[in-house]
């Protein structure tokens, strides 16, 4: 029997597609065999299904780079003379030659901090999974580490932040993630070695390679900062250039990037294979190309054959664990589940996908507070559906502030999204994608994808013209990614002639989602046409039809 035929006799309109590219992996308990630290091995993962289902996760992207409000990579910015976050540094806190990144970090008490009552919001949203930041490229631990002093419980908020975020979200049902970008300290805190090349401080050293010995009388003695900085080691080549370091990110010796030691490496697992064991994430995210460190080393090879296994060992043979990577070949992406960066695919990916974007910048930025320029629900919401329609995931992170404290902005934003998920969604959580993504004026003229991502809201606006597919079962939803001027909804792709190449039985119910009554339709030879009742009330962001 061909697979058409087998669909045909199962009398749904579920499609081919869903039947074949999508269902990769849902069983349980689909191997017990152990992964070993090699990309052949890690090819026998397959997605769990909860990620598949899960569609939406909220991610807290909140460190001690948040503190002084002044946007991302501030620990790296503080040390480039010149720049607007060193200028910012200079006039609140002096000179880094005398307050660094280490000093910011005391500074940092997240004093506001509630994630219980933040994880009630989110939970709101429909969101399906929570991200807590494990570490950043700053390299401090925000859990409680026994490899690295530079952690939370010891220095600035004393407080186990990634054990509090656990609690709140598993408290609530929601998978638990965890994101590790400490990989990067050893190149990217080399701003830390220089010095200033102007002005009354000319030549004074940056206190990027300060010693313990230095910290006799300070705050932190007894503290070595080169566990924080990691810079007992020569610049990479070119690294005045500001630039350099994203040529260098994928470790590519041939670029004139310093290798880190061993020693370091060796860290870094330890601290990250702790981190896995005694918080059991659900979802590991690594700011890497592929995995951490690759391919000076394997120790991300490593961590992620430890993970599986362990993962396995946890829920009784059933593997549930996602590791997330960015720029991934062919190979990389049945190993672990591709991370775009800022923007999105523009086809419907054989493999699930996740697109991760923040409302604001990865690190809170007053200025954007201040002038409005958060995304809005809308903006996130159509987003999320694109994304969806294409096999992927959203992980959106919400600035809070370096208190810990959301401002009322992003408040309304997350509100705004969860208004519109109780109602719609239906059309999001658990669905596939159907045989077309989508239709519309925006697609036609979609962003290609360079390097990990950034694509994002380089494309058209969505409009009412544009329309996005998924599919649950025998049911076809279609979200109308805006409001129609008129009380009429045109969809080409379900007329007559276009539906034959989809559809295996005729449309018998069309509903708006947030209502029990049935809409009026003509299915013409080149569009379907949907009638709204007058007295239809219209989010702004969109409205979803239910189709059967």
């Amino acid at each position: 029997m061909d697979r058409r035929t087998a669909i045909k006799m199962l009398g749904t309109a579920i499609p081919a597609l869903y039947l074949s590219k999508f269902s990769h992996g849902q069983g349980k308990n689909w191997t017990k065999v152990p992964f070993r630290p090699t990309w052949d091995s890690l090819e026998q993962y397959r997605v769990p299904a909860w990620f598949r289902d899960a569609k939406f996760g909220i991610w807290a992207h909140w460190g001690p780079q948040c503190q002084p409000e002044r946007g991302d990579w501030y620990a790296r910015g503080m040390y480039e003379e010149g720049s607007d976050q060193y200028n910012y540094h200079i006039a609140t806190y002096g000179h880094p030659s005398k307050f660094g990144f280490k000093d910011v970090i005391n500074e940092w008490k997240a004093t506001q901090w509630d994630a219980e009552k933040l994880m009630d919001l989110y939970a709101r949203t429909g969101a399906q999974y929570f991200m807590a930041l494990a570490n950043h490229h700053d390299n401090l631990d925000l859990y409680n580490s026994s490899h690295h002093a530079w952690n939370s419980m010891h220095v600035g908020p004393k407080r186990d932040i990634v054990g509090g975020w656990e609690r709140a979200a598993k408290k609530r049902g929601l998978r638990f993630g965890v994101s590790v970008h400490a990989a990067h300290a050893w190149t990217w805190y080399e701003t830390a070695q220089r010095s200033d090349k102007n002005g009354p401080l000319k030549g004074v050293p940056y206190d990027g390679r300060q010693q313990k010995a230095d910290g006799n009388g300070q705050w932190w003695q007894g503290l070595d900062p080169q566990e924080l900085y990691a810079q007992n080691h020569p610049l990479s080549k070119d690294s005045e250039d500001g630039h350099s370091i994203h040529k260098q990110w994928h470790w590519d010796v041939q670029s004139g990037v310093n290798v880190p030691t061993p020693a370091y490496c060796d860290n870094f697992k330890a601290r990250t294979i702790e981190l896995i064991d005694n918080y059991r994430p659900d979802i590991v995210y690594f700011d890497d190309t592929a995995l951490p460190l690759w391919p000076i080393s394997d120790v991300g090879l490593e961590i992620a054959a430890h993970y599986y296994n362990e993962n396995q060992k946890w829920n009784k043979g059933e593997l549930t664990a996602v590791i997330n990577g960015k720029i991934l070949n062919e190979q990389q992406r049945k190993c672990m589940v591709w991370d775009i960066e800022r923007g999105q695919s523009n086809r419907i990916e054989p493999e699930p996908w996740q697109t991760c974007t923040c409302i604001g910048a990865w690190h809170y930025d007053r200025r954007i507070y201040d002038n409005d320029h958060y995304k809005s629900a809308k903006t996130v919401i159509h987003m999320l559906v694109d994304v969806v329609s294409k096999n992927g995931n959203l992980l959106l992170s919400v600035p809070l502030r370096g208190d810990g404290s959301l401002d009322d902005k992003a408040r309304k934003v997350v509100e705004g999204i969860a208004d519109w998920m109780q109602i719609n969604a239906e059309a999001i959580i658990g669905t596939r994608p159907w045989f077309i993504f989508g239709e519309g004026p925006a697609q036609e003229e979609a962003p290609a994808l360079e390097a990990q991502g950034f694509n994002e809201g380089k494309g058209k606006p969505f409009t009412a013209q544009d329309i996005r597919f998924t599919t649950k079962g025998s049911v076809l939803f279609a979200t109308v990614l805006g409001v129609p001027n008129q009380k009429t909804i045109i969809i080409k792709s379900l007329g007559k002639a276009s539906a034959k190449r989809y559809q295996r039985q005729q449309i018998a119910n069309i509903q708006l989602l947030g209502s029990t009554d049935p809409l009026s339709f003509v299915q013409h030879a080149d569009y379907l046409e949907v009638h709204l009742p007058e007295n239809t009330e219209s989010n702004a962001i969109g409205m979803v039809l239910r189709i059967s």
